[in-house]
């Protein structure tokens, strides 16, 4: 009788392996380069989180590799470069919308923006192979501590940009439910880790692998206990109309198109139905200056019922002398980019002003010397957006059938930074997120609606979006998606607004735990170093 060798049948793809890797280990930076791009399809809209897994591990055995800092740096930067080129590839759909600004340029912009924001994966893997290089299992660590460090950076240094956080890809998983405790630059940690359990596990080290996969599903077990401790609270019967008109950023500027869009966010509101409504309407919904205009408010009451409030986006100005011509009289010196609460009377009952704003989008950096050379801001306007003061809570006023509610605002790109959303001092029953999409191609929206859903776990509390082309939803407090409206497509959503949780461990401590546990890697990397003398490898 025949005996088959299975040894003998492994030994081509054996050797593909060892082709492969020794193909990757003589070309490293492109390697990574390549890498980093497919990592990012682990993200929203694609959502291929097992190769971004790979990826990472991927990651961790080139930087082992890595014979000198410049190396791994160098290694980091190329890894970081792909991630954000191909992640961040809706940058250039915005500027098809601003005829100062050459079209063409979007594409460039996204390059160059990644030249920036490739340093913090650089120094990330500079400070793993610094402190872990000689151990697998120190390196691991090593770099979870310090990707979730530069994270925090990213999202912190220059006013910050949090776009994309690695944790971003265990949304919809069920890990993501560890947000509860440590948000989401614990998540990443959890992620390089999990990369770290291939690696060690593609290595032949199985015993430290599969150590390493039980200590993440411990952890996931103890965040979905921690949301098990937190159930219980009974929500609000608050009926919610969220209004989607799928009106295009050229269309939206077009005072032609002013009335006709006017009434399709009406149409969509529809009527009254005797109960005492929340309606949402998304960020910069209308062109008034609804302080100032009392026509415009008297219109927008003709939609609600008598006892609805519309919670719609316009902006706020400042008008003032020209100092460099104060005989010119007034003229516009600023605005606030806002969310007003509006009653069925027309009168104004409350104002939010968006705190985090966009460079070169709602504002220009360096203006005098920027715009003296053709540039421009990627939102039209001649004037900068001023920042205002930070989270706070509105008070929305008791009707019949509705209780009284404390509501938290962040408007557009604000909900993308992880512990910085609410009024800690006041904590709201939900958030309001408006926002504008319509200039955020097709990847953007997705990627907004998944960060989004992460604060809703983070912080315990409901989230509703309101956009003109998309994606519309009302999240509930878990971070499912408990109604939506596709991208491009008009439509509204009717619920019930969800009940908030009590206050998540992250809700009380913000990122203080996650910065600690990243420290805390960071040590026991070198903890693990030194016990076992330098230059020994498991």
């Amino acid at each position: 009788m025949l005996r088959r060798d299975h040894g003998d049948d492994q030994q081509p793809m054996r050797k593909a392996g060892q082709r492969l890797w020794a193909a990757a280990t003589a070309r490293p930076a492109l390697t990574l380069l390549i890498v980093g791009g497919v990592s990012a399809t682990g993200f929203a809209p694609l959502r291929f989180w097992p190769l971004t897994l790979i990826a990472y591990a991927l990651l961790l055995a080139l930087t082992a590799k890595a014979n000198t800092r410049r190396d791994a740096a160098i290694r980091g930067y190329a890894f970081g470069y792909g991630q954000f080129v191909v992640g961040l590839n809706w940058i250039a759909h915005a500027f098809s919308y601003q005829d100062s600004m050459p079209h063409w340029f979007g594409y460039g912009a996204v390059l160059l923006l990644s030249v920036y924001l490739a340093i913090f994966p650089a120094v990330a893997v500079l400070l793993a192979w610094t402190l872990g290089r000689s151990r697998p299992t120190a390196l691991i660590l090593a770099l979870a501590g310090s990707w979730a460090l530069t994270e925090y950076l990213r999202s912190s240094l220059f006013t910050g940009f949090a776009w994309n956080p690695l944790g971003v890809i265990w949304v919809g998983t069920g890990i993501d439910h560890v947000a509860r405790l440590v948000g989401t630059y614990g998540l990443g940690m959890a992620a390089v880790t999990a990369a770290g359990a291939v690696w060690l596990f593609a290595m032949g080290e199985r015993r430290p692998a599969i150590a390493l996969a039980i200590k993440l599903a411990v952890v996931a077990g103890i965040g979905w206990m921690h949301g098990a401790t937190l159930r219980g609270e009974e929500g609000q019967s608050v009926a919610i109309r969220v209004v989607q008109p799928n009106i295009n950023q050229n269309e939206k500027q077009d005072p032609q198109l002013e009335w006709e869009n006017f009434q399709r966010l009406a149409a969509l509101t529809g009527a009254p139905t005797g109960s005492a409504r929340l309606v949402f309407w998304p960020e910069a919904a209308v062109p008034a200056i609804l302080d100032m205009e009392p026509v415009w408010r008297a219109r927008l009451a003709t939609v609600l019922g008598p006892d609805d409030l519309l919670l719609l986006g316009g902006d706020k100005y400042y008008f003032g002398p020209d100092p460099e011509n104060p005989h010119a009289g007034q003229r516009l010196r600023g605005a606030n980019n806002s969310v007003w609460v509006l009653d069925a009377a027309g009168a104004l009952r409350g104002r939010y002003d968006k705190a985090h704003l966009v460079p070169y989008g709602e504002y220009l950096p360096m203006r005098s010397l920027l715009s003296a050379i053709g540039l421009s801001r990627l939102v039209p306007g001649d004037v900068d957006f001023w920042p205002g003061p930070g989270p706070r809570t509105l008070d929305l006023p008791a009707a019949p059938g509705r209780p009284a509610l404390n509501m938290g605002v962040q408007i557009c790109y604000e909900i993308i930074f992880s512990g910085q959303v609410i009024d800690r001092a006041h904590r709201p029953d939900f958030l309001f997120n408006p926002s504008n999409d319509a200039w955020f191609g097709s990847w953007g929206p997705p990627e907004h609606l998944a960060q989004a859903r992460l604060r809703a776990i983070e912080e315990g509390i409901p989230i509703i979006r309101s956009t003109p082309t998309g994606i519309s939803a009302v999240i509930d407090a878990d971070g499912a998606l408990r109604g939506s409206v596709a991208h491009h497509e008009a439509g509204a959503i009717t619920a019930i607004l969800p009940a908030a949780r009590a206050p998540t461990l992250f809700a009380r401590t913000g990122n203080i735990l996650p910065i600690a546990l990243a420290l805390g890697s960071l040590l026991l990397a070198i903890a693990i170093v030194r016990g076992s003398g330098y230059g020994k490898r498991t």
